[in-house]
């Protein structure tokens, strides 16, 4: 889905885990076609085979975006292992599944979850033991057309999440010294962080290959919290930033009706396949 602002194109792709979950994940990509969307993600393909999720894309006519590195089991890794010195093994094993769905599905950016601080590790040595994993797994994405990116979580709903602000997401992508490693700014996030939204945009632009949204404090649809998102989307577009923006929030009712902000903020919106 394209929505044309006065300050050019946004892309706009539907996260399945979060949209029209309404019916059965595997039903979801014709829901998200239905209504308009030639793009989506999501964060966990890992319990079906990849065939079955191209084939599900295929079918309804959509494009894969981005998908996550495996989450762990256990509670302490169910945001990834990347910052667990002891966990260097699962990383690396999560990282390459996910360069092999992501080249299966056609996605073009894999998110290396951060996950937690082990608790009792140093955190200047569970830091260095990200920057090391990134590292590597740039090594692993070189060549294959496949972003890394990096996002961070608020403190405030994961008080323990490794990776913290989107700066630091930037410091440690400039660090890969690459551009296959980049920023994924996630505006709730940046926004229950400590605001500026603008700003900041701006101050990592260089950095930033993916975006995702939701309104706060409540994470519903742009227009249900405090987000001007009419002005961020449009900042967005003047900027340049030719990725997409992950639709990665909670509706308020019905997946369908709490689509009705691109209405409203687009005065009616424009679908393309021209991107696909």
């Amino acid at each position: 889905m394209i929505i044309k602002l006065p300050g050019g194109p946004v892309r706009l792709a539907a996260n399945l885990g979060w949209l029209f979950t309404e019916v059965p994940f595997l039903e979801r990509f014709e829901a998200a076609a239905r209504a308009g969307f030639i793009a989506v993600e999501y964060s966990q393909p890992y319990g079906y085979d990849a065939a079955l999720l191209r084939h599900q894309l295929d079918q309804a006519g959509l494009r894969q975006i981005l998908i996550n590195t495996p989450a762990g089991t256990s509670k302490s890794t169910a945001k990834g292992w990347a910052f667990d010195p002891d966990a260097r093994a699962e990383f690396r094993d999560g990282l390459k599944s996910g360069l092999d769905y992501a080249h299966e599905l056609g996605a073009s950016v894999l998110h290396a979850t951060a996950g937690l601080r082990p608790a009792g590790c140093d955190p200047d040595r569970a830091f260095a033991c990200y920057v090391a994993n990134i590292v590597w797994a740039a090594d692993q994405a070189r060549g294959s057309g496949i972003s890394i990116v990096l996002e961070a979580i608020n403190k405030r709903d994961q008080p323990t999440y490794g990776l913290a602000s989107a700066e630091t997401a930037a410091y440690v992508a400039e660090s890969a010294g690459t551009d296959v490693v980049g920023v994924l700014y996630d505006v709730y996030h940046a926004q229950v962080d400590r605001g500026d939204l603008l700003a900041r945009f701006d101050a990592l632009r260089d950095e930033i290959k993916h975006v995702q949204i939701a309104d706060s404090p409540g994470r519903g649809e742009p227009g249900t919290g405090e987000i001007a998102y009419p002005r961020v989307l449009d900042h967005i577009a003047r900027s340049g930033y030719e990725g997409w923006v992950g639709c990665e929030y909670q509706p308020t009712g019905d997946t369908v009706a709490s689509l009705n902000w691109i209405d409203e903020l687009a005065d009616g919106p424009t679908y393309s396949m021209e991107q696909r």
